[in-house]
């Protein structure tokens, strides 16, 4: 496939994928509000589980658990986990939209971590962009009115600095050697074992065909959603796709408004448009500053091209 119709292709993938996590988003605030945490957990990632192993492995056979790298699918699952939980406790204390927007500052902290770890110099204007970020979070928490929190802004914290952020890197990273339903169905269940230690003793009844529905879904949306992700990073670079994940600020209002009649005020909504500015234009300048640095290697010669190609594979892993 052409280049062009690759990228279209990863656009394509992303911004499902992000529609399948902002309903995924909305239907946990509704599901944890009636389930403990544990058990929801469990059971939507042992749906996701059952159902990894009954469509992949007829499909692929003993080859789907091929994997060189078993340590990284352990690593990944927990990720996730951990990354379920604190979005789990999160959303019980912010609506949909408004935790999808924090959450998507993520990206801008990826590109300066990337570039302190290689070394760059990290432009002005990509510090203008991470400043905008965290200026848009504050308008969505706004310290000092009687919503906000310091216990809500700590899974907050947490989710974006540690545990989505080492997500996404190491999502991006398996996908280059990877089969992506390899990945789906080591993360699957290193997520139910995980959450099935812990079940021991907090088991309770769960009511209403309504609530077994809403957990089915969970784990389907969140199957499909982290397959059409693995599928977008092997069409596109992450540079291409980033700025398409903040469509996900988006379908998380929509999601809001649908399901939980909430309709965020102007300075939130300010405050979102800040962050999905912020994170596009970090995103661009990026990608606008790699291709530059190609266009200069090629001038320099072969002799210095192994180097570049090297760095560049570990900033588009990180961005």
């Amino acid at each position: 496939m052409a280049a062009a119709p690759r990228r279209l292709a990863g656009i394509g993938l992303v911004l499902c994928s992000v529609f399948c996590f902002a309903a995924l988003d909305t239907t946990t605030k509704w599901v944890s509000a009636s389930v403990p945490l544990i058990m929801a957990l469990f059971l939507r990632y042992l749906v996701q589980a059952l159902g990894a192993t009954a469509t992949l492995l007829p499909l692929r056979g003993w080859a789907l658990l091929r994997t060189r790298h078993p340590r990284f699918h352990l690593a990944r699952g927990l990720l996730l986990i951990l990354s379920s939980a604190l979005a789990f406790l999160s959303l019980a204390r912010l609506p949909v939209g408004e935790f999808t927007a924090v959450v998507m500052v993520t990206p801008l902290l990826v590109t300066l971590m990337a570039a302190r770890l290689l070394g760059e110099r990290v432009a002005p204007l990509q510090w203008l962009f991470v400043a905008g970020g965290f200026v848009g979070t504050l308008l969505i928490v706004r310290p000092g009115t009687q919503g906000f929190s310091w216990v809500l802004l700590l899974p907050l914290a947490l989710v974006l600095v540690l545990v989505n952020t080492g997500f996404q890197l190491l999502t991006s990273h398996m996908a280059r050697t990877e089969e992506p339903l390899t990945l789906q169905f080591y993360t699957a269940w290193v997520g139910t074992f995980a959450c099935a230690l812990p079940l021991y003793g907090a088991w309770s009844p769960i009511h209403g065909i309504g609530l077994w529905l809403g957990i089915l879904f969970m784990g389907l949306a969140s199957s499909l959603g982290h397959l059409l992700l693995i599928w977008s990073f092997q069409q596109a670079p992450a540079s291409t796709l980033m700025p398409f994940m903040y469509a996900q600020i988006a379908f998380g209002m929509l999601g809001g408004w649908l399901i939980f009649d909430h309709r965020p005020g102007a300075l939130t909504v300010g405050g979102m448009l800040l962050i999905a500015a912020s994170g596009v234009g970090a995103a661009l300048f990026r990608a606008r500053a790699g291709v530059r640095a190609l266009e200069s290697t090629e001038h320099e010669g072969a002799t210095v091209r192994p180097l570049i190609e090297c760095k560049e594979t570990h900033v588009d892993c990180c961005v």
